[in-house]
């Protein structure tokens, strides 16, 4: 097999409350395919490459060039005829608010082509980030155009998303009662707007965000899944079965036989610190 490579950096921090990480993937093979465990929402730039996604529900699209791909409540199977580059970042709840106008869960588990969103002038910024030699340059490139869709964007929701994140965060079991003191919203309203930012429902969220925090740590090897019956979890069947569901990886293989991109991915759980914890904890 040939190269693999990912690189991560934090984004400037005046965007730190909207994008989570940029990264740089490249590959030079024939043919790269690997499994995405559930994530936030993407932003993608596909530089070299062609390929498909194929979606926990078994929907399958084209990866477009410059690509949104919605909040995902399960893996995603990638495939992509190579040499491959990708340059993307994540997109938090906040940032999803803040540009885009959409429902996220009517993106979730799905791709779409950027350009239908934000207009053709994405394809100068594509060519400025696949001109530019290096993941610094080409995050230079790149935050130019997402301060613009920031400040141009249909809506401000920091202050929900920052106490559903303190939420999700304050524990591995969340009791919803806490999060309508916290906002001072009805169930009802707190359930639409998590759809409407996160792409899924308040329940779903805490357990997407436990399974993955859980795996994180199995596969730093900081605990065993015996251990993991203090993160709220019911027995150790019960660990095993949502670890599965949300990353596609059996806690045994997470401690002895990680996936290349899954082994990339946990890179990112370097920059504690610099970007949100709902980033650097999953």
């Amino acid at each position: 097999m040939g190269s693999i490579a990912l690189d991560y950096a934090a984004p400037d921090p005046a965007l730190a409350e909207y994008l989570s990480v940029f990264y740089h993937f490249r590959a030079d093979v024939p043919h790269f395919a690997d499994d995405e465990r559930a994530d936030l929402a993407q932003f993608r730039f596909l530089l070299r490459g062609r390929g498909t996604y194929r979606f926990a529900d078994g929907h399958v699209q084209a990866g477009p060039a410059i690509q949104l791909v919605g909040p995902t409540t399960a893996p995603s199977h990638v495939e992509i005829d190579g040499p491959v580059e990708v340059f993307g970042v994540g997109i938090l709840p906040s940032g999803w608010g803040a540009m885009i106008a959409m429902d996220a869960s009517a993106m979730a588990n799905r791709v779409i082509d950027a350009t239908q969103l934000f207009g053709p002038g994405l394809n100068e910024t594509a060519a400025a980030i696949r001109a530019a030699p290096d993941i610094a340059a080409k995050i230079a490139a790149a935050t130019p155009m997402f301060a613009r869709l920031i400040a141009e964007g249909p809506d401000r929701s920091r202050d929900f998303t920052r106490a559903v994140d303190a939420w999700l965060a304050g524990s591995p079991s969340p009791d919803i009662a806490d999060l309508v003191t916290a906002t001072g919203l009805c169930r009802r309203q707190i359930e639409r707007l998590c759809k409407r930012l996160y792409g899924a429902p308040p329940k779903l969220l805490a357990r997407k965000y436990r399974a993955l925090r859980a795996a994180v740590i199995l596969a730093r090897r900081q605990a065993s899944p015996a251990d993991l019956l203090d993160h709220g979890f019911y027995d150790q069947s019960h660990c095993i079965r949502e670890i599965k569901h949300f990353t596609g990886i059996t806690p045994t293989r997470l401690t002895s036989d990680l996936p290349e991109l899954t082994r990339l991915t946990l890179r990112r759980t370097a920059f504690a610190g610099e970007v949100a914890p709902l980033v650097a904890e999953t």
